[in-house]
């Protein structure tokens, strides 16, 4: 059987890699990539129904993995009603898209961690999917939102999987990242593009962090794989082994061979800072045979090496 997989925000830094993986390990699927916005390859609005009907109706998919969203908490905060528009409207335009013109299509919907919100503040070490989604972030909130209606939609025949990944990095991600923002800086001190200062937020906190060659793996297999049609398909992408954030940091400057200052700037400083956020994926190990693969320690190096090579060749 040849698989067809309509991607939304493929052209993003998740949906890349994802396209990557694809390319690599599944030969027997034709991905069909899709970006959101302007200037995007293969753009769509997820707020134009009549295109995203055009779309689903083309693809006929046998799997939409839909990743496209205003995924930056920051973007969220300054925008929400854009937020809310993309992440809940778009993701309901998709969904029942999919159940007009594909209806035996595995729907992948890619939630956030970000939903758990204050579960993380009562519950002791690592949250289960059972735990209440109670966001604290507008970002968290649009996503708990439509992770909830999709999961509605699956008892009206969706054939649904959520997921809801914890942090994750890897070369090539945004600066609005901690891991990569962190790693910029440090290489534009290695290249001497910048005084040995790292400006930084709150180094405390500890959160569970993958590598985004892993989570993909997550989405490719569920989209593919023979699954039941129960509507109880959620799934925590999770390390279980929190990390805190300055942990990180210290990490990324022995790795540079600098003494480098680091400096707190409260600009930095994030409104709901949660102190400790981590999953628990067994769900995932036991039904979908997931585990994560890649050691976290290689992840920063690859993340370091990465803007190594851009700040060198400017």
């Amino acid at each position: 059987m040849t698989h067809r997989i309509l991607i939304t925000g493929a052209s993003g830094f998740v949906g890349s890699a994802l396209l990557q993986l694809l390319e690599q390990e599944y030969s027997a699927c034709k991905a069909f990539a899709f970006g959101h916005g302007e200037g995007q390859r293969n753009a769509i609005d997820l707020l134009d129904r009549e295109a995203v009907d055009a779309a689903v109706r083309e693809v006929q998919p046998t799997a939409l993995i839909h990743l496209a969203a205003v995924a930056a908490p920051s973007d969220a905060r300054s925008a929400p009603r854009h937020a809310w528009d993309v992440n809940v409207t778009g993701t309901m335009n998709l969904a029942e898209s999919v159940m007009r013109h594909a209806p035996k299509a595995r729907f992948v919907y890619i939630g956030s961690s970000e939903a758990y919100g204050a579960s993380f503040l009562s519950v002791a070490g690592p949250v289960t999917e059972g735990a209440p989604l109670r966001p604290m972030t507008v970002y968290g909130a649009t996503k708990a939102a439509a992770d909830l209606m999709i999961g509605q939609m699956a008892y009206d025949g969706l054939r649904a999987i959520r997921f809801r990944p914890f942090n994750h990095t890897g070369p090539g991600q945004s600066v609005t990242y901690v891991v990569s923002a962190f790693a910029r800086q440090v290489a534009e001190i290695v290249s001497g593009k910048n005084e040995p200062v790292i400006h930084v937020g709150n180094l405390e906190p500890e959160r569970d962090f993958l590598d985004v060659r892993d989570v993909v793996r997550a989405y490719a297999s569920s989209a593919i794989e023979d699954l039941d049609a129960e509507p109880d398909h959620v799934y925590n992408i999770a390390s279980g082994q929190p990390r805190k954030i300055r942990n990180i940091l210290d990490t990324l400057i022995e790795q540079s061979g600098i003494d480098i200052e680091v400096r707190v700037d409260p600009e930095k400083l994030r409104p709901n800072d949660i102190p400790f956020a981590s999953g628990d994926a067994s769900k995932a190990r036991d039904r979908l045979n997931w585990k994560p693969l890649v050691p976290f320690e290689q992840t920063i190096a690859e993340v370091f090496g990465y803007w190594l090579g851009v700040c060198n060749a400017r």
